[in-house]
């Protein structure tokens, strides 16, 4: 009797679910926090020179003059004439004045981070990308050795501690080492939890449960970040709001445990059997000893039948020594790559469009909301393949669309309109995320689910640090940006096509299940368009799962 039976018997959908699905919840407002901190922080108000006969002058005359400029934000005057300004031969910018937005002092205007100083922060942000490489490479070893619910913990407060020690900084070298420690955490605060909730949450409740949550709470956390930080009014403090939340996470054994699934993999069946108990106390089961006798007997018998046929252990580069999951790995890597950048520039890009970034960001942030209603309402419908496929496919249309209008259109006069549009580029982004991480979650083997996801995520984030520099093709070309993220995500659309189908399917617990997993697929295969009868289909899934056991 393998986990899936026996979790059936002590509740994949109770009490205890709902418990888990809740603290969730507060690790997605804790992730979207984390992760967009540095985002909030650093967003820069309107900005000139300082000069003396300015000093109470209003923000439309200050503009009007150094419109008059070549470099308005960053030219010194040596006087203003009949209101025309006398630019200085020699000197650079020592002070500026700020168009506040609501009184917001972000860190760019603390530390006079603009001008010849603008690239600290791009630093500062850089490490932060940094550190999130090292840190899912960490964690997620972590998590595959000592456990996911300790990892998790471990990693939620190393980012939090990071985003503390940065509310201290007033030099570019201790911004970034605590960029670097605050992205440690990057993204494990979420997947950790996600595998736990992924691995106790009926196959059937997956989709809803997991995308209502995140749809929920992380745009919650998205969506208020921008009002905590005006109603605190300075950076030092929004980075407190952000970060000593996480202290929560010391709570979470009491009322959850370890993955049952990483228990059975790493042989420790006493353990595994005490958390489907507890599972099964929670929910109100009453489940017969005999059954834990049959579950630990049925893997002690696969785990004796693994170790004849292969001495070496499970390890995520085992992933690329059979050529089935060499591809399929391949293709997962490089998807990461497109989805993370495409999420990470849509989402950061909010200057200058016509609205207040903190306005644009939080209203924005509620497709998070469609985006997973998109998920719980198609992906069990049209299956994985098809919605990681349509996903980027229409992203990418959206987000070349969207290019094109805030290239040709005053962003004063149309703010509204842009401001939809951005909204929709976030809302595809958002999608192809959010059905990417259940697909990754559903195809790598259980005994290198932790490692394979870590991998996978890490170097989707070590290429996101490049973000920056593709908002910056802006200055070249204006809508150059969303087309580099408009190809990518077109090119991620047609890898998909590559990959086996996840849905109603025995997921693979070991490498060897892995390679097996779906063989007979085409790659045309979409469950929506399949003509098969039912119950053809469900013999063909009961093959192939007693071959990936035989």
């Amino acid at each position: 009797m393998d986990f899936s039976a026996v979790l059936e018997k002590c509740g994949s959908y109770g009490r205890y679910q709902f418990m888990l699905l809740l603290l969730f919840g507060c690790t997605n407002i804790l992730s979207s926090m984390h992760y967009f901190a540095q985002t909030i922080i650093s967003f820069t108000p309107e900005h000139w020179c300082y000069h003396e006969k300015l000093g109470n002058a209003s923000i439309s005359y200050i503009r009007s003059i150094y419109e008059q400029t070549a470099n308005p934000h960053c030219t010194l005057l040596d006087d203003i004439i009949d209101d025309r300004p006398v630019v200085a031969g020699v000197g650079k910018c020592r002070e500026w004045i700020n168009a506040f937005d609501r009184d917001y002092r972000s860190i760019t205007t603390d530390l006079k981070w603009v001008c010849d100083d603008a690239y600290k922060v791009a630093v500062g942000q850089s490490f932060f990308f940094v550190g999130s490489i090292v840190g899912t490479i960490f964690f997620g070893f972590l998590a595959d050795k000592i456990g996911r619910l300790p990892a998790l913990i471990c990693t939620t407060l190393a980012g939090a501690s990071g985003d503390f020690l940065t509310s201290f900084v007033s030099s570019l070298p201790t911004f970034a080492l605590y960029r670097f420690v605050s992205g440690l955490s990057n993204d494990t605060i979420f997947y950790l939890m996600y595998i736990m909730v992924f691995e106790y949450l009926s196959p059937k409740k997956r989709t809803f449960g997991l995308n209502i949550i995140t749809a929920i709470f992380y745009c919650f956390g998205l969506f208020m970040s921008p009002w905590y930080a005006i109603w605190v009014g300075t950076w030092r403090y929004y980075l407190y709001v952000a970060s000593l939340p996480a202290l929560v996470v010391l709570v979470y054994p009491i009322f959850i445990c370890e993955s049952a699934q990483w228990l059975i993999a790493t042989e420790r069946y006493d353990r595994a059997i005490n958390c489907l108990k507890r599972v099964a106390k929670y929910n109100g089961r009453v489940v017969e000893e005999e059954i834990f006798v049959q579950f630990r007997r049925y893997y002690e018998t696969k785990m004796a039948e693994e170790i004849k046929m292969n001495t070496n252990k499970d390890t995520f580069w085992g992933m690329f020594r059979t050529p089935r999951l060499r591809k399929f790995t391949t293709i997962l890597l490089i998807k990461s790559v497109i989805i993370t950048m495409a999420f990470d520039v849509l989402s950061r890009n909010m200057e200058g469009l016509g609205s207040s970034p903190f306005m644009l960001f939080s209203f924005t942030s509620i497709t998070y909301i469609p985006g997973g209603l998109t998920i719980i309402l198609l992906q069990n419908r049209i299956g994985r393949k098809g919605m990681a496929f349509g996903s980027l496919f229409v992203g990418a249309i959206v987000v070349t669309i969207t290019g094109f209008l805030i290239a040709f259109l005053d962003p004063e006069q149309n703010a509204v309109l842009l401001a939809v549009m951005v909204a929709l580029g976030r809302y595809g982004a958002i999608v192809s995320y959010d059905a990417e991480a259940q697909y990754a979650a559903e195809f790598i083997p259980t005994t290198v689910r932790g490692r394979g996801m870590a991998n996978i995520h890490v170097i989707g984030y070590g290429f996101a640090s490049l973000s920056s520099y593709v908002i910056f093709l802006g200055h070249y070309f204006k809508p150059l940006p969303s087309i580099v993220i408009a190809v990518a995500m077109m090119f991620g659309a047609l890898l998909c096509l590559a990959l086996p189908e996840t849905l109603n399917l025995k997921l693979p617990e070991t490498l060897k299940d892995g390679e097996k997993f779906a063989r007979h697929q085409r790659w045309y295969y979409f469950p929506c368009l399949s003509h098969e009868r039912k119950g053809e289909t469900k013999q063909k899934q009961k093959n192939e799962n007693a071959n990936s056991i035989s």
